[in-house]
């Protein structure tokens, strides 16, 4: 009587276990997709495929191409975002933040994990690319090394230029899009990036200015940590300006039709105006506006030369 008591006490254990086991498993492994930044690993990848279509000029893409391109951008972004969650995981501890990600919180331990995790990733999205075209391969090493070697371990903490040097990096899923398809590059595919390159900066800084003691505290030189507000926005405004002036010129050099002028004058004149106003009346509030509206910004841009080639 005993030993069957004791049995079933163990199977109740073992309930009780495999009920609390189960979401706990789920949360390990989200953690590890949380580190790779999900939200940003989808726009990078968006502006990949959309770039993809405008390349192949409305033609239906082989599947087998599309997919392929689809997972290595998508592995890459992952991989090189779950590798400078590593490196930065200690400023990550400190900054209100970036200290309940999934390093800093203690969700993934030891933090070797996340490093071996990323350059998984990295590496099986560069074999992926070979498998391509050699260009696309290139193009994607040298995103990967941009973003990790160039941004997170030499610009980072050393120069309010970081994000302008590591900014490279975000147009980089753009041109192996393109390459994917054309193998090769020209002026729309270097007009196509450069929007993303010059987002970038309007994007980070306009966060930056609200974390700026965030930043401050753990000694790392982004522009509103070590120039004034008002000289930050200036500088802001600068790169909206180039990116308006960008996402025009490519009407013009990449045969686009009324459906991408229109949403690029708008949505450019838009995000411009906004951040003009910004200068005028600098605040972190509206700086969070500003944030806000980049993403989507971006977003709907490339949405546009998607809808232009397609309807056009």
């Amino acid at each position: 009587m005993s030993y069957h008591g004791s049995g079933y006490e163990g199977d109740e254990h073992v309930q009780r276990h495999g009920e609390v086991f189960s979401p706990s498993l789920l949360k390990d492994l989200w953690a590890y997709v949380e580190v790779t930044k999900p939200a940003t690993v989808f726009l990078l990848v968006f502006t990949a495929l959309a770039t993809m279509i405008v390349a192949a000029g409305g033609r239906s893409l082989p599947p087998r191409l599309f997919i392929t391109t689809f997972v290595a951008v998508t592995l890459g972004c992952a991989g090189a975002n779950a590798i400078t969650c590593y490196i930065d995981r200690d400023m990550d501890q400190v900054m209100e933040r970036t200290k309940r990600r999934p390093i800093p919180s203690g969700r993934i331990h030891p933090p070797q994990r996340a490093l071996y995790w990323g350059i998984l990733l990295g590496v099986s999205s560069l074999i992926l690319a070979w498998t391509i075209n050699p260009l696309t391969f290139v193009l994607g090493l040298l995103g990967f090394v941009d973003n990790v070697v160039v941004y997170s371990l030499l610009m980072k903490r050393r120069s309010p230029l970081n994000v302008i040097l590591g900014g490279f990096s975000g147009g980089l899923p753009a041109l192996v899009g393109w390459a994917a398809v054309n193998n090769s590059l020209n002026l729309t595919a270097l007009l196509i990036a450069s929007i993303v390159v010059l987002w970038i900066p309007n994007h980070i800084w306009n966060l930056a200015i609200v974390y700026t003691e965030d930043y401050k505290k753990v000694s790392v030189p982004m522009l509103p940590a070590v120039f004034s507000l008002e000289k930050t926005i200036r500088c802001t405004v600068a790169t909206v300006v180039l990116m308006y002036v960008c996402s025009l010129a490519l009407y013009f050099v990449g045969g686009f039709g009324l459906i991408y002028l229109g949403i690029a004058l708008v949505f450019g004149l838009l995000i411009t105006v906004s951040n003009v106003v910004l200068s005028l009346k600098p605040s972190r509030e509206r700086a969070w506006v500003m944030f806000k509206l980049s993403s989507p910004y971006l977003f709907i841009v490339f949405l546009a030369m998607v809808l232009d080639v397609l309807v056009t």
